[in-house]
Order: structure tokens, then C-alpha cells, then sequence
């Protein structure tokens, strides 16, 4: 049979599969990985040639299960890449001779694996259907995300100036109550948009909630999807144009820096090759340049962040991506003068 042929029956089967049981859960699915990738230990010794023949088909799903924990368990190349490897290990434990009679702790091992396996068959096929249909979205920048949060919120109060943060998962992830108590300080990050979905937040997510600014800080993900500068440029360069045009102050961030210093801990923690630091630099020179000649107040998270280098400094991350607390720390200051100096009186900001 034909790749093409195989992949396709492949989907056929998983079509076929889906109907019997639904997406499994983040949760089911490392629990799965981690009994997985055991009984896929457990079994090999029961034929003499398995465990030597099945390394690397066990260190694959090794992989995938980690990166499944740290990059998304509903990742999709993630997803068939366990999927597949997990095929060819039945297939090469069935084709092994196996000493007779097989012990009845290895056949029942086996067929769980087997079970195992047409769950994860059906769990990719309802991923894909699942996919499929983000792609058609009536909510393509998931304004459903905040939209009861909104609701809630209610106008800001005399003398506490609201202060809109938007971003991606960098924003998401900052506890902004912590860091600025006291604060009329909003955290409308969603992790992994770009900054096209930022844009398309910007009604909603910021100007219905009447701040007195709003910190822009977006473009990391774009650069690791490939997005053109010039179009995450153009992106920016509207979001400030919808703050101003309603009368609100637009702080546009640095993209803080990446590194690799953590990536013997799982591989996924490799950013570089998905962004490169010189586009990070090339895209901030913009930033920092567009802000001056708009009189906007840049927020330089970079130059606090990055090593001698080029790098996220290491103490700052725990994956080489996003901050840890000591990050946070130290971008709560760089923020709060930011936000600081653009609400200052006009005399004040020029001197």
C-alpha cells in the first residue's frame, strides 16, 4: 500500500473510531501517554529481539508524551506521531516470535495496548474534526474568552485609571493583582494569538472597557508562524490607531527575548530556530521606532531580559519562552514606569 493509501485508511479508521468515543480530555491523554509508554516497556521483554528492535520506537513515544505535557496535550503532530509509533510497535511485537506459551500477563498487556491504541485513533480523528473546525470558527479570536469577564467588569472608578494589558500567553500568564495591587490593571491575554487576533480583540477587550491605556504586547507567536514582519508592523500600527482614535494612551512592549539554555530538559525548549533572536531584534527596532515617531511610550522589557548573548537570560525562564516570577519581577517595574510616564500630564512626558 502507498503512503497516501496508508494515511488515508489511517483517517478512514479514525473517522470510524470517533464515533465510539470523544476527544479525550489534557488530562486523559498524559494519563494515557504515561500507561502507554509503560506497557510499551513492560511488553518489549517478552520476546528476546523486542526491546532492541523497539528502541526507538519506545524513545518516540517517550518524546511525544513529554512534549504532549509541555507544548499542548492537544497538539496534532504530536498526536499521530505517538499514534504512528504506537502502530508500528504492535506490528513489530506481532511479527517477533514470542516464547510459547506466551505469558498470560504479556497477552493482556498487549491487548491493552491495543485498546490504547483505537482510542488514540479515535481521540486523533475527533482532534482533526475538532481543528477542522477552529479553521471555520464564527470565533476566530475567541471573544468568548473574556466576553462574561466584560460584562462584569463595570467603568473604571475616579482616580484608579484602568490599564488594559493585551497580549498573548506572556499576558496571560501574569498575575497582574499580585504585582500591581491596588491596580485597575486588566489582563486580557489569551495564550497563543498573534497579533492579527489582538486586533480583532479590540472592541471588545479593550476599548468597550473605557481604559486610560492599554500595553500592547504581541508578536512572538506570529514570528514562530511565520507572519510577515510587515504584517505583524501593519497589525500594531492599527491597534495603536483604535486606542488613540477613542482617546487611549497605546504603550507598545518590546517582544521579550528567547533562549535554548533549558532545552536538555525536553527539546521543545529549543525557540530559537522558531524565533530567530535577530527577527525579535529587527521587529523591537521597529517597535521602539514607531513609538518615537508617534510619541508613544515604548515599554523595554528586552534590554532588562537579555543576556550578553542575545538570550532570555536563564534565571528569568523556566522554558526559555515565557517568565517565570523572577521574569515577572522584574517586568513589573519596566510596566508600572511605562504606564506611569504615558498617564503623566503632557509637560511632564516631554521633559
Amino acid at each position: 500500500m502507498t503512503k497516501p493509501a496508508c494515511l488515508m485508511a489511517l483517517l478512514l479508521a479514525c473517522c470510524v473510531a470517533a464515533q465510539e468515543k470523544p476527544l479525550m480530555s489534557s488530562k486523559d491523554v498524559l494519563a494515557t501517554c504515561e500507561r502507554v509508554s509503560h506497557l510499551i516497556e513492560s511488553t518489549a521483554t517478552a520476546a528476546p529481539d523486542l526491546v532492541r528492535a523497539s528502541a526507538p520506537l519506545s524513545e518516540n513515544v517517550r518524546q511525544a508524551c513529554l512534549n504532549l505535557r509541555v507544548i499542548s496535550p492537544q497538539h496534532g503532530v504530536l498526536t499521530y506521531t505517538l499514534l504512528t509509533n504506537l502502530r508500528a510497535y504492535l506490528a513489530l511485537a506481532d511479527a517477533l516470535p514470542k516464547p510459547q506459551p506466551t505469558p498470560a500477563e504479556v497477552l493482556r498487556q498487549l491487548g491493552e495496548l491495543r485498546d490504547l491504541a483505537a482510542r488514540w485513533e479515535a481521540h486523533f480523528a475527533a482532534l482533526l474534526e475538532q481543528k477542522e473546525f477552529a479553521l471555520r470558527h464564527p470565533d476566530r479570536d475567541n471573544l468568548r474568552r473574556y466576553a462574561e469577564a466584560n460584562r462584569k467588569l463595570g467603568p473604571p472608578q475616579p482616580g484608579s485609571p484602568r490599564v488594559v494589558f493585551l497580549g498573548d500567553s506572556i499576558t496571560d500568564g501574569w498575575r497582574l493583582n499580585e504585582y500591581f495591587p491596588d491596580r485597575d490593571f486588566v489582563n486580557r491575554g489569551i495564550s497563543g494569538q498573534i497579533t492579527g487576533e489582538m486586533l480583532g480583540r479590540m472592541k471588545a477587550d479593550v476599548l468597550d472597557l473605557k481604559p486610560a491605556a492599554v500595553l500592547v504586547l504581541g508578536g512572538t507567536n506570529d514570528i514562530a508562524r511565520g507572519v510577515e514582519l510587515a504584517t505583524i508592523q501593519n497589525n500594531l500600527t492599527m491597534i495603536a490607531d483604535l486606542a488613540e482614535f477613542r482617546g487611549i494612551k497605546p504603550l507598545l512592549a518590546s517582544l521579550l527575548p528567547v533562549c535554548d539554555y533549558h532545552k536538555d530538559k525536553n527539546p521543545a525548549y529549543e525557540h530559537t530556530r522558531r524565533r530567530p533572536p535577530e527577527q525579535i531584534r529587527r521587529l523591537n527596532e521597529w517597535i521602539q521606532n514607531f513609538c518615537r515617531q508617534r510619541n508613544l511610550v515604548y515599554v523595554d522589557y528586552y534590554s532588562q531580559m537579555v543576556d550578553s548573548a542575545g538570550m532570555l537570560r536563564a534565571e528569568l525562564t523556566d522554558d526559555g519562552l515565557h517568565p517565570n516570577a523572577a521574569g515577572y519581577r522584574l517586568m513589573a517595574p519596566v510596566a508600572l514606569a511605562a504606564i506611569e510616564k504615558a498617564l503623566a500630564p503632557a509637560a511632564r512626558r516631554r521633559r
